[in-house]
């Protein structure tokens, strides 16, 4: 394995899109009400193009903020002639979902998945249910900035706005029918931690209707508890009941569920690694898995690729973001992919990381053995990694000579078999760096050596190339 640094290739230029969309306080640059509108009236003109009624699908996670978005994008595709469909708080997977039965030209999330519900963000969805490119949001971005008044929709031609009462229905049959035909999670006990997110109705509701006994958490909502200590981010409560209540497994979603983090029958964490590795094989085994591969991110384990080696299957690498994974899927015809983080891709079902129908893939492989979740979910031994985050404000510190020089060090110290990664945060102010190893105490000193440059460097009053 090399030892050199990995990092992203350079995407189109865009100032409002990150990883995953636009993302920031709310009520604050950028996610105040005018962009919202302002984008709501770009990307209304951009997707009304031909004689039809055009509409676009809203969705949200249960922030407050939430409302706020919600009305200033309607108001945006309203002004640009474009009929505005409202879902109310639904997972992310459900708005890709929904975009596509109905037949909408563009699909909206409004989320900042596992942030605190002081912040907020705005996910984009083609008419195909997929994430919008680089280039498309490059192009809404460049949208943005031009005079739109003179192209917005005359007095006659505004849309129109209704709710869809029956969203979460639609989204709960959809993920039943992802389960194996035959098959009940009858006499499973399942803690389900839904973040006081957007699956905090959906989840619950569908596991039990396949048979399971569902011991809820997290699914009490008051705009202010998505993701506060609890979810996907902060798995210890989950892990805790789990224990508790002697339950076969738990299940912990983020606060727009599009991914999870799993525990076994003894509070033991199993992360997407894992759950990518459990469904490669059993999917290679009854010759479901296509590509003769998966795809994952530069953050999963040495061990999950070493597996899959020796199963002759193909770990394919993309930056970090689940969207650079669907991507990569979609162009090497691989129908599953995920990230260590736990968003699990199965195109089978779904274009986008669905938690909920990733957790029914594991679950139905736990019904099959009959065996414990410790026994079945363990399916390879990781290798040592340490990933910690250095917080910054102002010019990256990337680009500060002293933090190259480190990073040169840590990369000689480090070895041909071993990996380094670091690299800004799409979502957050801050510099991740990860190490990877077989001597743990070896990369402990790493990244805390370099963590220690990149604060230090950050806490200067002035960057230096």
């Amino acid at each position: 394995m090399s030892n050199r640094t990995e990092s992203p290739k350079a995407a189109p230029a865009r100032a409002l899109f990150g990883t995953d969309g636009i993302r920031g306080r709310a009520n604050s640059h950028p996610m105040t009400v005018e962009t919202a509108m302002r984008l709501g009236q770009a990307a209304g003109l951009m997707f009304t193009r031909g004689s039809y009624r055009h509409q676009v699908l809203i969705g949200k996670d249960t922030r407050l903020s939430g409302y706020m978005i919600e009305q200033a994008l309607t108001a945006g595709f309203l002004s640009a002639g474009m009929d505005v469909v409202l879902a109310g708080p639904l997972p992310t997977p459900a708005i890709a979902l929904l975009t596509r039965s109905l037949r909408a030209d563009l699909g909206v999330m409004i989320s900042a998945s596992h942030n605190p519900f002081e912040d907020n963000g705005i996910k984009l969805f083609g008419p195909d249910g997929v994430k919008l490119s680089d280039a498309h949001e490059a192009e809404i971005e460049a949208e943005m900035k031009a005079d739109l008044a003179s192209q917005l929709a005359k007095p006659d031609e505004l849309g129109r706005a209704r709710r869809l009462n029956d969203a979460a229905g639609r989204y709960i049959e959809g993920v039943k029918g992802t389960f194996p035909k035959g098959l009940r999670l009858d006499g499973l006990k399942i803690v389900l931690d839904c973040a006081n997110g957007a699956a905090y109705r959906v989840a619950p509701t569908a596991l039990w209707e396949l048979g399971a006994q569902v011991i809820p958490l997290g699914v009490s909502p008051d705009g202010f508890n998505i993701n506060k200590g609890c979810g996907s981010t902060a798995p210890d409560h989950l892990c805790a009941a789990v224990v508790e209540h002697g339950a076969d497994i738990g299940i912990a979603l983020d606060g727009d569920a599009d991914r999870l983090i799993l525990s076994d029958e003894h509070g033991e964490i199993i992360d997407g690694d894992q759950i990518l590795a459990l469904i490669a094989g059993f999917w290679a085994k009854t010759d479901r898995l296509q590509g003769s591969g998966i795809v994952a991110t530069v953050m999963s384990n040495l061990g999950l690729q070493k597996y899959l080696r020796n199963l002759g299957l193909d770990l394919h690498r993309t930056q970090v973001g689940d969207r650079y994974v669907a991507e990569r899927m979609r162009a090497l015809g691989i129908n599953l992919g995920g990230e260590q983080s736990g968003h699990v891709i199965l195109s089978d079902f779904s274009t986008t990381g669905d938690g909920l129908v990733a957790a029914l893939q594991v679950l139905a492989v736990l019904v099959r053995q009959g065996k414990p979740a410790s026994e079945v979910c363990r399916v390879f031994q990781p290798s040592p990694q340490l990933l910690r985050n250095v917080r910054f404000a102002g010019p990256s510190p990337l680009l500060d000579a002293r933090v190259k020089a480190a990073i040169v060090e840590a990369e000689a110290a480090i070895g041909p078999e071993g990996r380094l990664l670091i690299r800004p945060s799409g979502t957050e102010p801050l510099i991740r760096v990860m190490a990877e190893a077989d001597d743990r105490d070896l990369i402990g000193r790493i990244v805390g050596e370099l963590c220690e440059v990149i604060a230090a460097v950050a806490r200067a009053p002035e960057t230096t190339a």
